[in-house]
This record gives structure tokens, C-alpha cells and sequence, in this order.
């Protein structure tokens, strides 16, 4: 009767010990697989964020060329003292303000760290406003 209390603890304390060891194991696996995802996630979203950036350098360096050009333009319709002429500048700058306004949305967005499918859609919506500010100043120049 003793030896077989002997062999039933050895076989019930070698199956403890290999449940323990894959347990072990699974819980190394399981923490080394959700740490690669975190850094893995990490890693992509500062690579887009930074791609999202040089297109807001993009897009500043676009408004800016094109403030430029409504300034030279305005001292044209202000220097005439036609009040239809100049509602016709401000008109066309509203869309330059806009732009600015979209713009500044964009840097708000990628500063605030905003996800990465929000910040797309602030600049598409920054270049649609960019191209219509774009076409408000030729109509002005045409």
C-alpha cells in the first residue's frame, strides 16, 4: 500500500511540475507577443504620423506662396475705391482664411496625437480648402 502512495505522489507531483513549466511558458509567449504588438504599433504610428507631417509642411509652404499672392493682389482692388471690386477681394480671401483655419486643424490634430485615420481626413479636408482658396484667387487675378 505504500509503494503505491509512492507512485501515485510521484506521478501526480511530475504532472504538477509539467503543467507549472507549460503555464510558464505560455505566460513568456503570451507577455512576449503583446509587448512586440505595443512597440510593432508604436513604431507604424510614428511613421505615418511623420509622413503626416511633411504634408503639413506641404501644405503650410502651399499657403503661405498663396497668401503672398493675395497681399500683392490686394493693394490693386483697395488702391481703386470701388466697393464692389474690394467685397470681390474679401469674398476670395474668406477661402484663404479657411484654408488657414483647416490648416491649423491639421497641426492641432498630429500635436494632440489624434488617430491617424482623423488626422487624414483634417488633410484632405485642408487641401480641398487650400484648392478652393487657390481658385478664389485666380477668379481674382482672371
Amino acid at each position: 500500500m505504500k509503494k503505491s502512495r509512492v507512485g501515485l505522489f510521484r506521478s501526480t507531483s511530475m504532472l504538477i511540475g509539467i503543467l507549472g513549466i507549460i503555464i510558464l511558458v505560455t505566460a513568456v509567449i503570451v507577455f512576449a507577443y503583446v509587448g512586440f504588438s505595443v512597440v510593432s504599433d508604436s513604431l507604424s504610428g510614428g511613421v505615418s504620423s511623420g509622413a503626416q507631417y511633411d504634408q503639413l509642411n506641404e501644405l503650410k509652404a502651399n499657403y503661405s506662396s498663396l497668401e503672398a499672392k493675395f497681399d500683392a493682389v490686394q493693394s490693386q482692388y483697395y488702391a481703386q475705391d470701388n466697393a464692389e471690386l474690394q467685397q470681390k477681394y474679401v469674398d476670395a480671401e474668406v477661402y484663404l482664411v479657411h484654408a488657414k483655419n483647416c490648416i491649423d486643424d491639421v497641426d492641432s490634430a498630429l500635436a494632440s496625437g489624434e488617430d491617424s485615420s482623423e488626422v487624414d481626413a483634417r488633410l484632405k479636408e485642408a487641401k480641398i480648402a487650400l484648392d478652393d482658396a487657390q481658385r478664389a484667387y485666380n477668379n481674382l487675378v482672371a
